[in-house]
């Protein structure tokens, strides 16, 4: 329960504000607070359901890290999940996007919400390519690695590590992926965008990547260099979990513009979510249940890729996959997985 007390601290802080906000007017109205705590604590378990996966990729991560830097992904990186992913990085999409100064756009997002919310909603194409193909490179990558032994689908896992024999193998499927995408859209704008977008993704996450790599060979050069080497493996990781975030927060962002158009209750609803994923990867990590639940990982990933699928297949104008549609078929591998894992930990407490 410790790991959950920061978590419980921001709901009821955020909360309150929202309640005060939510009902702000020429006269405070019961009906409009109590409303926007209803969707503050809709849009908190939608954040949860979606980002759950990425609490144990995280964990994944976040177990290797020194305790210096999983303290700045407590503290600098929740400030920048908060303010940063689901405020101010929209808002930076949509002045880029539209062409006026970030200072308008903030503006615009506090005084006109619906007008921000439809440019921001303009904007998806971008932000779905962006977020589905970086999401794609990290769910390949894992079910590309021939060298690991621990399988989940074990006959298509097997097969699919086989691939990852290409050194490029997930770069040239994503790359295939986002020309598809580029192809599949109607318009010539939409194109130019989505391929601007998904190649961005691509150069993201093969520089984070290659950072990581980097400097994870750093310490076999002397007891110096490599504490030099661990501080610049931190850092990378770091930079890696933040724009991973982003990835899976930026399309929550523009869904949650479906129930509320107050920047404000969006802010506080998707931030308390992002808390409790924070606090649950925590736990992972110091409950080591990544290592008592073999499979728990994999299903995050195949969480991930199910994820990616839909931001890439909802990028296109005529297809909408509802936000619900996309946390259930998350909870579901995981869930799957989790059990397999059970299974697996008595099988092998039997023999």
């Amino acid at each position: 329960m410790r790991h959950f007390w920061g978590s419980i601290l921001v709901t009821v802080i955020g909360l309150v504000i929202a309640f005060y906000f939510g009902g702000r007017g020429e006269s405070f109205s019961f009906t409009l607070a109590f409303n926007a705590l209803f969707i503050c604590c809709i849009l908190s378990v939608m954040e949860v359901s979606l980002s759950f996966d990425n609490a144990v990729v995280n964990a994944k991560v976040l177990k290797d890290m020194n305790a210096f830097w999983r303290k700045m992904f407590l503290t600098v990186g929740m400030i920048i999940a908060v303010f940063g992913m689901r405020l101010l990085l929209p808002i930076g999409i949509v002045a880029i996007a539209s062409g006026t100064g970030y200072w308008e756009t903030t503006q615009l997002a506090l005084n006109e919400p619906a007008i921000y919310a439809q440019k921001l909603h303009d904007c998806h194409i971008s932000i779905a390519a962006f977020g589905g193909i970086f999401l794609l490179l990290v769910f390949l990558n894992f079910i590309f690695d021939h060298e690991r032994d621990i399988h989940w689908i074990g006959f298509l896992e097997r097969r699919l590590g086989k691939v990852g024999k290409i050194d490029t193998a997930a770069t040239i499927v994503a790359l295939i992926t986002l020309l598809l995408l580029t192809w599949a859209l109607p318009e010539k704008s939409q194109q130019i965008s989505a391929l601007i977008a998904g190649i961005i993704g691509i150069i993201l996450y093969l520089l984070l990547d290659g950072v990581k790599a980097l400097t994870s060979d750093s310490g076999s050069a002397g007891a110096g260099k490599a504490v030099a080497g661990a501080g610049k493996a931190g850092f990378a990781a770091f930079c890696y979990l933040e724009v991973l975030d982003a990835s899976f927060s930026l399309d929550g962002v523009v869904g949650a513009f479906a129930l509320s158009k107050n920047v404000l209750i969006i802010m506080i609803g998707l931030a308390i979510g992002a808390m409790f994923v924070r606090s649950m990867t925590i736990y992972l990590v110091e409950k080591g249940t990544l290592d008592e639940f073999c499979f728990l990982e994999h299903g995050a990933h195949w969480a991930i890729g199910a994820l990616a699928a839909m931001m890439l297949i909802g990028a296109h104008p005529s297809c909408h996959i509802p936000e619900w549609i996309t946390g259930l078929t998350g909870a579901i591998l995981i869930a799957l997985s989790l059990g397999s894992s059970i299974r697996e930990r008595r099988k092998s407490a039997t023999e």
